[in-house]
């Protein structure tokens, strides 16, 4: 597997950062109430982690160290800024509906992440494919955990009814705890399958 492949994959599975990484915890679990405003965070995210990734590494050897994360801050930043004119032009329903979560991107972790632990120190390639795998991994989880949260807690996806009335709905699942509730099930499950892999990988 080449290495830009390696860097893809890593992002999405073995280094995914809500998951392994556990950071972007406020956006993964404000956000995650329905699949559509899960792959709309997500994808939002992932576009601005491309971007951000790749101005990073262009210009990270003009960048001075003393300055570093106020300049890694600003190209942030005008991403997250032209993602959030985009979505308004565009998308003003995905808009309305994460709010206050588009503009906090710029603090998201993940994005600073990466830009310090990865664009930073590598070229334009291999910045591109581990911001692109990183915003995949995120966006995967988000839409998952909306999928759960969604069906159980209204009885439907992508905003569709799918069960009937009778349908015992828990409407905690669609509120704060349900968030927590879900995240910890998927984290446990993702680890234990990860411990139940190793063994494999190590004998290979």
């Amino acid at each position: 597997m080449s290495k830009n492949l390696k860097v893809l994959r890593d992002g999405i599975l073995f280094d995914n950062p809500v998951l392994i990484q556990v950071v972007g915890m406020c956006a993964t679990l404000a956000t995650s109430t329905s699949i559509i405003n899960g792959i709309g965070m997500g994808l939002s995210t992932t576009a601005v982690l491309l971007g951000s990734n790749v101005v990073i590494s262009l210009l990270r050897k003009f960048i001075p160290d003393t300055v570093r994360i106020p300049c890694f801050i600003v190209v942030i930043a005008s991403f997250v800024t032209i993602v959030q004119l985009l979505l308004q032009a565009y998308l003003p329903a995905i808009n309305d509906a994460l709010g206050l979560f588009i503009p906090l991107i710029v603090v998201n972790c993940i994005i600073l992440a990466r830009a310090e632990g990865f664009a930073s120190k590598n070229g334009i390639i291999p910045s591109f494919f581990d911001g692109l795998g990183n915003g995949l991994g995120f966006t995967l989880v988000l839409a998952i955990m909306g999928a759960v949260r969604e069906f159980l807690g209204s009885g439907t996806l992508l905003g569709m009814t799918i069960m009937p009335e009778a349908f015992p709905k828990t409407l905690l699942m669609i509120m704060a705890p349900g968030a927590f509730f879900t995240l910890g099930i998927f984290m446990a499950i993702f680890k234990h399958c990860a411990a139940s892999r190793k063994p494999v990988e190590e004998e290979e």
